[in-house]
């Protein structure tokens, strides 16, 4: 029997991650202009640019200890208003405190806002019985696509960052508020799964793997985010146009991986999955290290879209599953490492990229991504596909 709140709880949380995806990529497409409209010098950005994510680790800790008093649904319900009102901040103000408080509030409620999404993401997935994560994140992949083409026409046309930015906040904060009415927040797993309540706490030492993992996926996605246009234009030898197909080329790819993996995971189970993604993954930080020329980089970017688009979705999923009873608590926790990687990745390929090289800097995050298959276990087991002869009857199913 279909569960019509359970269905909408599923679309007002797509919304969510879609205007989620369209404000991160809104605001970090834009950082030279929001640099150029505050004056912030060269030596100055790197604080800024590190402070999002230091507080975004700090925002999905104080979310974690939130959580023990309200509703995830509940912190979500506030925390995006915040992020877009943060946003839309960034791109009024013109004195560098303005920054630096438009910035602190955007990473502090990014902090709240993914932990939160991604609790209630989980949550539902129980309830469902049967993948739906991967669905969200691709939801996030499409606004992430929106956001960057809006920022291009923004700076095509030259066009003010609060010009830019006011129209977006004041339709995506409207839509917002109005889904927020629908969250639906997780179901009991004795309700679920039938069986007795029995509270398991988040032991760290269990969860390690998975946080290892997030720290791998996201040191590989801050190398395409960062780097794929220099790496193409300055080693590879592209033109400036072509230096920015690469990052649009890996959304769209991640957006269709998302897409697509969630019936995969029903099909072949979470650790097959996660497995090809991270040998994909590799292979495409391979074929950009290795590339003669930037067509091919162009190919190995691709690669890495299809791989890397998987894990971050299914590690979250993972948590879930290995702590249903203390699930909102330790996907706060993991997502601290998606601020992790984020604040390792760039600064570490550039480093070796000056030191040494920048082919040879693209086999360091390889490496780091190929480690998952070594944890690719903490997956769950064969019964963690959500699909098949694991899925509930579809008596019970929600739709």
């Amino acid at each position: 029997m279909t569960d019509p709140r359970l269905r909408h709880g599923r679309a007002s949380l797509a919304v969510s991650f879609f205007a989620q995806g369209m404000a991160f990529a809104l605001l970090v497409t834009r950082i030279p202009a929001i640099q150029d409209r505050y004056g912030i010098s060269d030596g100055l950005l790197p604080v800024f640019l590190a402070a999002v994510p230091i507080l975004a680790g700090a925002g999905s800790v104080c979310t974690e200890q939130l959580i023990k008093r309200v509703r995830p649904s509940v912190v979500l319900r506030f925390a995006q208003p915040a992020v877009l009102l943060a946003l839309l901040g960034a791109g009024a103000g013109d004195r560098m405190w303005q920054a630096a408080l438009s910035l602190g509030a955007f990473g502090l409620s990014v902090g709240a806002l993914d932990a939160s999404m991604n609790m209630l993401g989980v949550s539902l997935q129980r309830t469902y019985g049967r993948s739906i994560m991967l669905g969200f994140h691709a939801s996030y992949s499409l606004g992430g696509i929106g956001g960057a083409s809006l920022a291009w026409v923004g700076a095509h046309w030259h066009l003010s960052l609060l010009v830019s930015y006011l129209p977006v906040v004041a339709v995506l904060l409207p839509v917002c508020l109005v889904a927020s009415r629908w969250y639906v927040d997780g179901v009991p797993t004795a309700e679920v799964a039938g069986g007795a309540p029995g509270a398991k706490p988040v032991v760290f030492r269990l969860l390690l793997p998975l946080c290892l993992v997030m720290s791998f996926a996201y040191i590989g996605d801050s190398t395409v985010s960062n780097w794929s246009a220099k790496y193409l234009q300055d080693t590879l030898g592209s033109s400036e146009q072509l230096s920015t197909v690469p990052y649009n080329v890996y959304m769209v790819t991640t957006l269709l991986g998302r897409a697509a993996g969630d019936f995969g995971v029903r099909r072949f189970g979470a650790v097959a999955v996660v497995r090809f993604g991270t040998v994909l993954a590799a292979a495409g930080f391979g074929v950009v290290a290795l590339a003669p020329g930037p067509w091919m980089g162009m190919a190995g970017f691709t690669l890495l879209g299809f791989g890397l688009c998987v894990i971050v979705p299914q590690t979250f999923a993972a948590a879930g599953r290995l702590f249903p009873e203390a699930s909102d608590a330790a996907v706060a926790r993991l997502n601290i490492f998606n601020y992790v990687g984020f604040l390792v990745g760039s600064p570490l390929v550039g480093a070796l990229g000056d030191a040494w090289s920048y082919r040879g800097a693209m086999l360091v995050p390889m490496i780091l991504v190929l480690l998952t298959l070594v944890y690719a276990r903490s997956f769950g087991s064969e019964a963690a596909r959500y699909g098949g002869g694991h899925e509930r009857p579809r008596t019970v199913d929600v739709g």
